[in-house]
């Protein structure tokens, strides 16, 4: 005879008050069902394991005993599993909040997400394009779960991965003198009119790549493709390190990516999250975007050297 958990609950409940009256009381059932369901349990083990007293209640035999233990391993088994049911189901639904550092992310985010989304991950995204300052302090007041930004102006507070570094390259038009060239060096590129990307970390970056030469600034964008659409106007060069896949400005103009030959520092792609505690969708994120580069590698978003 199969054994409910119900009557499992009823049993070992009689047991822990001592009292099937009690046990009614505290599952808001009558005694009567308290009864029937110890009576259901010692039938199927063929078994007497109770001892029912009028005056003293009710009390567990030895057999008795070891079988309530059992049951009550199973009944916080059966519960175990539930929860991390429901647990399970939650944390891979809701809200992803993401930040990330306009200049870097666009260029790889969204196959990621289209990657993660389809593992079963019942989301909202939130996705805010920031500064690099900006995504770290909403990281840190809790604006955002997850940021994307550049490593080498990191908050102390902020805990992050590396994701990748960026080797820069030169964008010119693919009319350029230079879009034939195998690589350039960077005084090559300080003799041309150059467009500089204005975001804070970026325009000191690339600015302290040229620290040794003179060079003529033509003009600051704070967008990645107004830069990328002033090149492919003929406006000048600009040095950046994301590359998209598309070869076009928005202007429909052809761009060229040509490597740098000098040794440059690369900005430093990373992802910045609460590691003390993450939930479970934002570890799942978090491991999408190591995967990606690992599987997918840096060269899709990279000049190669």
């Amino acid at each position: 005879m199969a054994i409910s958990l119900k009557a499992m609950e009823y049993f070992t409940t009689a047991l822990r008050h001592g009292s099937i009256s009690q046990a009614a009381v505290e599952l808001n059932i009558a005694a009567s069902a308290i009864g029937a369901a110890i009576d259901q349990v010692e039938a199927a083990f063929d078994l007497t394991l109770t001892i029912r007293q009028r005056s003293r209640g009710i009390t567990a035999n030895a057999s008795g005993r070891q079988v309530a233990q059992k049951f009550e391993r199973l009944l916080e088994d059966y519960a175990a599993v539930l929860t991390e049911g429901a647990d399970l189901k939650q944390a891979l639904s809701g809200a992803l909040r993401v930040g990330y550092y306009a200049p870097i992310a666009p260029a790889f985010l969204p196959p990621i997400l289209t990657s993660f989304i389809s593992d079963g991950h019942d989301i909202t995204l939130h996705l805010d394009e920031c500064d690099n300052n900006s995504a770290q302090d909403g990281l840190l007041n809790g604006t955002y779960d997850v940021v994307l930004f550049v490593s080498e102006d990191v908050r102390p507070a902020v805990d992050f991965d590396v994701l990748i570094a960026a080797p820069a390259y030169c964008l010119v038009p693919g009319g350029h003198a230079f879009a034939k060239h195998a690589s350039v060096t960077v005084a090559q590129i300080a003799t041309q009119p150059l467009i500089v990307l204005n975001r804070p970390v970026a325009a000191a970056y690339y600015q302290s790549l040229f620290e040794a030469n003179d060079i003529t600034v033509v003009a600051y964008a704070n967008s990645t493709e107004m830069v990328r659409s002033l090149v492919g106007a003929g406006h000048g060069c600009a040095v950046l390190n994301m590359q998209p896949l598309t070869v076009q400005s928005y202007c429909g103009a052809t761009l060229v990516s040509v490597p740098i030959s000098d040794p440059l520092p690369p900005l430093t792609l990373s992802i910045g999250y609460d590691k003390t505690r993450p939930r479970r969708l934002v570890q799942d994120f978090v491991d999408a975007c190591r995967a990606h580069f690992t599987h997918a590698g840096p060269q899709r978003c990279l000049v190669e050297h």
